[in-house]
């Protein structure tokens, strides 16, 4: 049977993933009209009018039989306890299928291919889109800076611990960050690789990655096997800004693999979020560009402005930050006169205390008594004086602190 979901739709997927790379537009539109098993015999056959691709295909097929490959990225899969997911499983992160929408304005082919996965290698026991139904991507720089570790590790952990799963793709810096103290907040994180789920990408996080595998999900349009090379990481970046519900740069140097992922998201109409940083950063470039170049990108400083961005209206409203409240602020105006006019020490009289105000008497004893209800001044045998509430820090009579 040739229908979705069947075992020849499978491996159709999985040899169609390893003939031409991921998000291939003319290969995903192909699979969209025939099917996958109708789309591997027509590029097998070289009857596609991109020479381009027919061009690729031919070259692809002189290393191997695309169906003998896709026999053993099964068997590869099983051995490291992976499994192939596609469209037609329950599982299927339905967000994703946005990305057959996308446009990118550049000429550039990684830009123009953008078509939605035909398929995804997932090891881990999580459900693949139920995980990612609630999540956020973190993603940064990976020469990331003291500071970047900083709020990586806040945020992550964070969201974690509200219940959302902290998506990135695995490399060193802000990206190793977001996963390891989602990890450590006994949180879901998922890992979107540009290679083989069996040979995780860079070897020196391996006892991470083993982790993720554990209590998340290592996922990749890649079959087992296949190597991390440069351009799977910008193609892969597509996934990580479709799959998620906001994506959050922390810290990117200019040009990085952080603002191209941005750039999707923001493209997708997806909230798209931006930790500002210090101007002497290099690290923080990329970060303070995209706030420019970008209107619809938001700044964020702390997990509760990003779950107002991607939370249900009005699921996470917060209070807007304000300094600590004193007594003097709620003061009407002619109090407030009256108390700004008491000596620093010392005590003085209602009359000199109403010519000091320029107010007249009756409202500086009508006010004074509002005035000692508030602890703010005390009546003495001498006269009226500041009591220590009522007082300033020496040499700051003018604070607004």
């Amino acid at each position: 049977m040739n229908e979705p979901g069947s075992h020849a739709d499978r491996m159709a997927r999985a040899a169609l993933t390893w003939l031409a790379e991921p998000g291939n537009r003319a290969v995903w539109t192909l699979v969209q009209q025939a099917g996958a098993p109708a789309a591997l015999d027509r590029l097998l056959a070289g009857d596609v009018p991109d020479r381009w691709l027919r061009s690729a295909i031919s070259a692809r097929s002189a290393a191997g039989d695309a169906r003998e490959v896709a026999a053993e990225a099964m068997r590869l899969a099983e051995e490291a306890g992976a499994r192939l997911v596609v469209p037609a499983d329950a599982e299927w992160p339905a967000r994703v299928d946005t990305l057959a929408a996308l446009e990118i304005d550049s000429g550039m082919r990684v830009n123009r291919d953008t078509r939605p996965p035909l398929c995804f290698w997932v090891r881990g026991d999580l459900p693949l889109g139920p995980t990612l139904e609630r999540s956020v991507a973190i993603v940064g720089a990976r020469a990331s800076t003291g500071y970047g570790t900083h709020v990586t590790n806040e945020l992550a952990y964070g969201l974690a611990e509200r219940g959302w799963t902290v998506v990135s793709g695995g490399a060193y810096g802000i990206d190793a960050a977001a996963h390891r103290a989602t990890l450590a907040a006994n949180g879901a994180t998922v890992s979107v690789l540009a290679c083989g789920v069996d040979r995780p990408y860079p070897v020196t996080n391996s006892e991470m990655f083993a982790q993720i595998a554990e209590r998340g999900l290592l996922i990749s349009e890649w079959p087992p096997g296949a190597e991390p090379l440069r351009h799977r990481f910008l193609i892969r970046n597509r996934v990580i800004a479709a799959a998620t519900a906001g994506t959050v740069v922390v810290e990117a140097a200019a040009r990085s693999g952080a603002t191209q992922t941005m750039s999707r998201v923001l493209a997708l109409n997806r909230p798209g979020m931006v930790v500002p940083g210090p101007v002497t950063s290099a690290m923080s470039v990329g970060c303070h560009e995209l706030l420019r170049k970008y209107p619809t990108a938001r700044l964020v400083t702390s997990v509760a402005d990003v779950l107002e961005e991607v939370g249900l209206i009005g699921e996470y409203l917060e209070p807007e930050p304000r300094g600590r409240e004193h007594a003097r602020d709620r003061l009407d105006e002619q109090s407030a006169l009256i108390l700004e006019a008491l000596p620093r020490r010392g005590t003085v009289t209602p009359e000199d205390l109403a010519a000091a105000a320029r107010l007249e008497l009756r409202t500086v004893l009508r006010r004074l008594s509002l005035l000692e209800a508030a602890g703010l001044v005390l009546r003495t045998e001498t006269g009226i004086m500041l009591t220590p509430r009522g007082g300033q820090p020496p040499g700051n009579r003018h604070s607004n602190g």
